[in-house]
């Protein structure tokens, strides 16, 4: 079994309020579990206005399944043209981890 999660950091567009932004966020966490079943949440960040972190987590029993789908929701979000990108924290456990 391999687990792969990403940590996306996040700056919003033109947004003014929380309300604004969960017209961004919702949309983004919807399609990525839309496309590619993966667990997906705002973890941090909610009470900024410009700023949001998106993670996800996929699980399958093969690593370059986990590594494609990772990059297939990278990628999703970095088109956004409502967002910009800030950083990715991606992480990989096998099942030789502990």
């Amino acid at each position: 079994m391999y687990v792969g999660t990403l940590s996306i950091d996040l700056l919003l567009g033109d947004v003014r309020s929380l309300k604004q932004k969960r017209s961004v966020v919702r949309p983004i966490v919807a399609e990525l579990q839309r496309k590619y079943a993966v667990s997906v949440a705002e973890v941090a960040e909610q009470d900024l206005y410009r700023r949001t972190r998106i993670g996800l987590a996929t699980v399958s029993g093969d690593a370059a399944h986990v590594s494609d789908v990772l990059d297939r929701c990278e990628r999703l979000v970095a088109a956004r043209p409502e967002v910009e990108l800030l950083s990715v924290r991606r992480r990989f456990h096998g099942e030789e981890d502990d």
